[in-house]
This record gives structure tokens, C-alpha cells and sequence, in this order.
């Protein structure tokens, strides 16, 4: 059953005229009656009534109508489906994040996505940096915004963020009545960092650069969560040393103090394996974009 000819039927039924039918399809009148009788010769069964004086739908061909439109309606949407898919305007993407993003470039991601491609649906899971590079290999996500660096991970890395660090500190401890607080500082304070299993490149890159610096690090406990160490710095067992963006939201009597690290900084990059799609380069492209904006405000 051809599209064409399930098409020269509808305008038939609503014209009812071979000739007004014809000039809406924009072909002549033979072509169209051969369109209509091939038609019923494959359903077997007459649709039109037709004489010198006029055109009738049968009960057959009131019955088929409706089913008629709904095949031409759903076979528009299957090609609008396909030309924006190859446009890369529709689709589903799967991404895991960590922590940093949440504040700013997560949802100044997810506006410009939805603004620019509503029709592009964002999975989004908070996940920790080792997962997401097991979920990337197992094709289980499309992009990951992981905790850099990464080493032997067979991943594409773009870097997104870069954030100093800070310290976590209860508003009645000794150093939070410095304006910028040194590593030779952290010396003789129980500290809370995140955990180097969640982590290990950001983990071990940042107490180099502590001991490089001076400090000799007391390691409280080793955490999963920056939100969780927050809560243990209010509960004054701690200081925490995070990146910038985990202290956006501080909860009530811990504030945040930066910590003079020269020029190291904790770095989110946005993970994958294959850019093999257009909703994928769609992602890429914005993603960019929302990074270059976050940078040009710093």
C-alpha cells in the first residue's frame, strides 16, 4: 500500500471532486483515478461511489478514512522524526555528574539544551568519577562530567571547569578569622577530604600539592560526599578542604575561607567515547559554550 495512494483517497473523501482533489495534489485527473482504482484493487473493496454527478464515500471507505489519516499522520512524524534526528534537534542523551557542577554549569546546561533542543531528553545521574568511567565503557552513559584527572580510562576528556580550593570551617574556629589560609596552616587540624575511591587522580593531586606547600595533612576520615562533610564540619568534628563550587551552599554556621594552592585546581571534564551522533555533537558544542561562559565570568 503506497503512501501516494492512501493520500489521493483522503483528498477524494474530503473534496469529493476528482477535479478540486486533483489540483490540490497537484496532478491531473487520470493519474489520480488510476491512483484511487489501485487502491482498491489491492484492499479489495470500493471506497468511492462515483458517477457523472458526484462522489460518495462507501461504508467501507467511511470506515477506512479515519485509519488512513492516521497512517499518513503517523509516516509524517516518522520522517520529521528522522530529519531531526539527523539534525541532531531530537533524541535521548544519558549523563552522570559529579557534585561541582550542580551549582552553575549542570543547569546552565540543561536552560541552553532545552532552549535551543526541547526535543533532546537529558537523563541525568549523580554518580561518582570511577562509576561513570565503567558506565561510559559499558555504554550505559552517553557523557560523563567526571573528576579530572583520569589516566588509562580509553576516554575523550574536554575540560569544562577548573575551581580552586577552599577550606570548610565551623564560623568559631581558630582559621576562620584569616581572610586566605596557607597549607603550613592545616597543620594540627583534623581534616575531612574526600575519599580517594570516588576520586583517585583528584584525590592524590591535591595532597602533593598540600605537601609540596607545607602541610602535613591530619586526615579525619576519608568522605564519599562534600555535602556530608559539610555536615561533619557543622557538627564541628572537622575542617574540609573541597573544591570552590562545594561550598556554594554552606549550611548554617560553616563558612568557607580560600586556600592558596598557587596555581593548582580541581577540574571537571566531560567524558565519552564517541561522538557518534548528531544530538551527541549538539551536546558537545553547547556544553562548550556553557564552559566558555562560566570561564569569561571567573
Amino acid at each position: 500500500m503506497e503512501l501516494k495512494h492512501l493520500r489521493a483517497f483522503v483528498a477524494l473523501a474530503e473534496e469529493l471532486h476528482f477535479g478540486r482533489a486533483a489540483q490540490r495534489l497537484c496532478i491531473v485527473q487520470p493519474a489520480l483515478s488510476m491512483q484511487l482504482k489501485a487502491l482498491e484493487e489491492e484492499l479489495d473493496a470500493r471506497l468511492l461511489e462515483r458517477d457523472r454527478h458526484k462522489v460518495a464515500l462507501t461504508e467501507t471507505g467511511r470506515l477506512f478514512l479515519p485509519e488512513a489519516r492516521a497512517t499518513l499522520h503517523q509516516a509524517m512524524r516518522a520522517e520529521q522524526t528522522a530529519r531531526l534526528s539527523a539534525r541532531g534537534e531530537i533524541g535521548t542523551l544519558r549523563i552522570a555528574f559529579v557534585s561541582s557542577v550542580l551549582p552553575k554549569l549542570l543547569p546552565t546546561l540543561i536552560r541552553s539544551m532545552h532552549a535551543r533542543y526541547p526535543l533532546i531528553t537529558l537523563e541525568l545521574k549523580d554518580m561518582p568519577t570511577p562509576d561513570q568511567i565503567a558506565a561510559l565503557h559499558d555504554n550505559k552513559l552517553d557523557f560523563g562530567l567526571i573528576r579530572l584527572p583520569v589516566t588509562g580510562a580509553g576516554l575523550e576528556t574536554r575540560v569544562v571547569l577548573e575551581e580552586p580550593f577552599v577550606v570548610a570551617l565551623p564560623d568559631d574556629h581558630a582559621l576562620a578569622a584569616l581572610a586566605l589560609i596557607r597549607p603550613p596552616d592545616l597543620n594540627g587540624h583534623p581534616a575531612f577530604v574526600l575519599a580517594r575511591r570516588y576520586a583517585p587522580g583528584f584525590h592524590d593531586e591535591m595532597l602533593v600539592a598540600l605537601k609540596r606547600q607545607g602541610a602535613d595533612l591530619e586526615i579525619a576520615q576519608e568522605l564519599g560526599e562534600f555535602s556530608t562533610m559539610l555536615a561533619l564540619v557543622a557538627a564541628g568534628l572537622g575542617i574540609g578542604v573541597i573544591p570552590a563550587e562545594a561550598a556554594a551552599a554552606l549550611p548554617p554556621k560553616v563558612v568557607a575561607r580560600p586556600l592558596a594552592l598557587d596555581s593548582h585546581r580541581a577540574g571537571i571534564g566531560l567524558a565519552f567515547t564517541r561522538a557518534d551522533s548528531a544530538a551527541k555533537r549538539a551536546l558537545l558544542d553547547m556544553i562548550e559554550q556553557c564552559a566558555g561562559m562560566g570561564r569569561g565570568g571567573a
